[in-house]
């Protein structure tokens, strides 16, 4: 496991790591983060600005939040780890993944500090997944509730809103949004194939800087550095497409 074996600085500043889970979790509050949208339509609007790789990387690099708020409290975390290194290994190629498939009989568990935020967490990846493989233009909207969760169970809750504004300003201004005609439709196909890679020290490497050789040299290592014979999510490596 050479991957994630590090806590990002910004999350241990938001004392995500270890500390006790002391946030609110009721019935009430797992619904309205299952069904979001309607009462956050402007980071809706901004999500949407965003490219579909970029949104893949967002997805993953919250999803890393929720990794280690949770690590040591859940057996679940290795799963949640090898969910984080599929969704990076669908921004090289999506045709390399197989399917986050989660809780396909939808035995939601209604309460829970742990077990609740992580499926509605997990059941968003899930969909995000498919939007993205399909091409869908829905595919953005489908993070707020993935922003949602990752603030909620933070600590720190100004940090990680420092940390999403600074990043979200960065996604919108280095990769934006290509689909400039969009048709919010299910039937819509849209072909991200062509749009710019974006790795991990994007969102967790203050010193980074991005640009197309020094993301996908970042990338490549990430992926080379995927234990596929664990983690079931990623096929058996192929040939990079910029390796």
């Amino acid at each position: 496991m050479k991957n994630l074996k590090r806590t990002p600085e910004i999350i241990v500043e938001a004392n995500s790591l270890g500390n006790k889970i002391d946030f609110k979790w009721t019935t009430k509050k797992m619904r309205k983060l299952v069904d979001p949208t309607e009462d956050n339509e402007e980071l809706d609007k901004i999500l949407n600005k965003i490219s579909h790789k970029a949104s893949i990387a967002l997805s993953a690099a919250l999803l890393e939040w929720i990794y280690w708020r949770f690590k040591g409290y859940t057996v679940a975390s290795d799963d949640i780890k090898h969910r984080i290194e599929a969704l990076w290994y669908s921004i090289e190629n999506p045709k390399n993944t197989n399917p986050l498939a989660f809780d396909t009989e939808l035995d939601v568990p209604a309460t829970g500090f742990i077990n609740g935020p992580i499926w509605v967490a997990l059941m968003n990846v899930r969909m995000i997944d498919v939007l993205y493989k399909k091409g869908s233009p829905l595919l953005q909207s489908e993070l707020v509730g993935l922003v949602l969760v990752a603030r909620h169970i933070t600590p720190k809750r100004k940090i990680f809103n420092k940390w999403f504004e600074n990043i979200i300003y960065k996604l919108q201004e280095q990769f934006p949004n290509q689909n400039t005609e969009i048709d919010y439709s299910e039937e819509t196909i849209y072909d991200s194939s062509s749009e710019e890679k974006i790795c991990r020290e994007f969102f967790f490497n203050t010193d980074f800087e991005h640009t197309n050789k020094s993301s996908n040299f970042a990338l490549t290592e990430f992926i080379l550095n995927i234990d596929y014979t664990t983690n079931h999510y990623c096929n058996k490596m192929k040939k990079l497409v910029n390796a």
